[in-house]
């Protein structure tokens, strides 16, 4: 390759300008949470939830794990410099669900929570330059999903007479 092409660059979420975009986020996020009368208990909660096929230890994190009122509440951060193509949340896919149930159900276990209410909500952070004076757009989710509907549904379908 000579200089006049140029490689064409990827994401990646070792970037340290992505790493410092989810920082920044999450650090927004805790603050909105808390402003709304959450009571924040954990951040980055990182633990083990099983093996892969190879054996490997699989861990899992919770971005944020708080309390409003009574209710445990396991909070899925996104942040975003643009939502132009899509909004965050549509980032938070049926395996980030079941990802992060996996996670809040050993988190539960590990606590002794089991028989505590829960839910599942996802807070979304776009900063955008383009926004008036930098201010960023926060959008909380509250039950964004339920265990139900993040398993694996397989049905039963004739294809056939």
């Amino acid at each position: 390759m000579d200089s006049s092409q140029s490689e064409t660059s990827h994401p990646d979420s070792s970037d340290p300008a992505r790493l410092n975009l989810g920082k920044l986020g999450e650090a927004y996020a805790a603050a909105y949470l808390e402003q709304t009368g959450y009571r924040l208990v954990a951040a980055n909660f990182t633990l083990p939830v099983g093996r892969n096929i190879r054996g490997a230890v699989v861990n899992s994190e919770i971005d944020l794990v708080a309390y409003e009122g009574e209710t445990l509440c396991f909070v899925e951060v996104k942040t975003r410099a643009s939502d132009w193509f899509a909004p965050p949340q549509i980032n938070v896919d049926r395996r980030k669900q079941r990802q992060v149930a996996r996670a809040a159900r050993a988190y539960r276990n590990m606590f002794g929570l089991e028989d505590q209410p829960y839910r599942y909500d996802v807070i979304t952070i776009v900063l955008s330059p383009e926004e008036p004076e930098f201010i960023p757009r926060i959008e909380l989710f509250r039950g964004f999903w339920t265990e139900s509907s993040a398993r694996n549904h397989y049905r039963l379908q004739r294809y056939y007479e």
